[in-house]
C-alpha cells in the first residue's frame, strides 16, 4: 500500500475551516450571553438562577477553549510557514500525529458544544 504525502496546504485549509468554525462559535456565544442576561433580569427563583450560573460557567469554559484552539492553530500555522520557507511541502509524521490529535480535540469539543447548545435551547424554551 502506497503512503501518500500530507501536504501543508491541506493542513492550512483545515486550519482555515476550524478558524471559521471557532469564530462562529464565539459569535454564537455572544448571542447566548445576551439571552442569559435577559433571563437573569426576569427570574428571581434560585433554582433558575443556579442553572443560569451553570450555563455561564460552561460558556466561559468554551470561550477559553476557543482561545486555546486559536493559539494552537496559530502555532501550527507558524510551523507550516517554516516548512514552506524551507521548500518542504509535505508535513513529517511527528507533526501530522500532532495535527491528528488536535483534530480529535476539535471534534470532541464540537460534540461538547453541540450538547451544550441543545441543553441551553431546551432551557430557553422552558424559561423564556
Amino acid at each position: 500500500m502506497e503512503t501518500k504525502p500530507i501536504y501543508n496546504s491541506d493542513l492550512h485549509f483545515e486550519h482555515q475551516q476550524w478558524n471559521k468554525e471557532l469564530a462562529f462559535w464565539k459569535d454564537e456565544l455572544k448571542s447566548f450571553q445576551n439571552r442569559l442576561d435577559e433571563l437573569v433580569i426576569r427570574w428571581t427563583d434560585h433554582q433558575v438562577l443556579a442553572k443560569l450560573d451553570q450555563f455561564q460557567n460552561h460558556f466561559n469554559i468554551h470561550k477559553n477553549k476557543i482561545d486555546e484552539f486559536k493559539e494552537n492553530i496559530h502555532a501550527h500555522e507558524l510551523n507550516i510557514s517554516k516548512h514552506f520557507e524551507a521548500n518542504e511541502n509535505a508535513i513529517d509524521r511527528v507533526h501530522f500525529k500532532q495535527h491528528s490529535k488536535f483534530r480529535e480535540q476539535i471534534e470532541t469539543q464540537r460534540d461538547i458544544y453541540n450538547d451544550l447548545k441543545k441543553r441551553f435551547f431546551k432551557f430557553l424554551s422552558k424559561y423564556m
